[in-house]
């Protein structure tokens, strides 16, 4: 029978976990904690998006479902004369990648609590919308992410999204209709990279 974990091993996890990684080339510093998705490295999928991501310094950003940050962190670097803006639903989520901005520092950026693209106020000025789509929000706050990127992007903004591959068609056929266009960048052996341009 499996011992229960006495009071040291429950103390312990309640500490930040802390980790170092390499992310286009460049060192990142984080620190996690239990219940973040991923806490203890960077996730496949977000890797897979981070390679195919293209990047200008002035871009402008956001961040979709950030966890405890990655994507911004490396949106926020690379952009540096833009700003970026980090959202998720957890308020556990936005104080990490918050810390994991200033660890890193980054003044350029900020995470804030939002529901899907609601804390967003300014339309029509984003070069790019980025996000590791969770795969259980469902299809309808799927097509709430997609409508809603659309209006925030500038024009030739781009949307880069990273899903499960079960949801592949689904994106292929929604960005299409939305969006008039769709390219997959990079399929792995769990994960499709997909963008899409709002077209002038």
């Amino acid at each position: 029978m499996e011992r229960l974990p006495d009071h040291k091993q429950i103390d312990a996890w309640r500490q930040d976990i802390s980790f170092s990684a390499n992310l286009r080339e460049k060192n990142y510093n984080f620190k996690t904690t239990w219940g973040l998705f991923s806490p203890r490295e960077i996730d496949a999928g977000t890797r897979l998006l981070l390679d195919r991501l293209e990047i200008s310094e002035q871009d402008n950003c956001l961040d979709l479902g950030c966890g405890y940050g990655p994507l911004g962190l490396v949106l926020a670097t690379e952009a540096s004369a833009g700003k970026t803006l980090l959202l998720d639903k957890d308020f556990v989520a936005v104080d990490y990648s918050n810390k994991n901005l200033q660890l890193n520092g980054c003044n350029n950026a900020k995470a804030v609590l939002s529901n899907g693209f609601d804390a967003v106020k300014e339309q029509g000025c984003w070069d790019l919308v980025v996000s590791n789509v969770p795969a259980k929000v469902g299809k309808e706050m799927l097509s709430i992410y997609l409508f809603d990127a659309l209006q925030l992007l500038a024009p030739n903004g781009k949307l880069y999204v990273v899903t499960i591959n079960g949801l592949r068609k689904y994106m292929k056929r929604n960005l299409t209709e939305m969006f008039g266009n769709y390219k997959k960048l990079k399929q792995g052996s769990h994960y499709t990279v997909a963008v899409a341009t709002k077209e002038v």
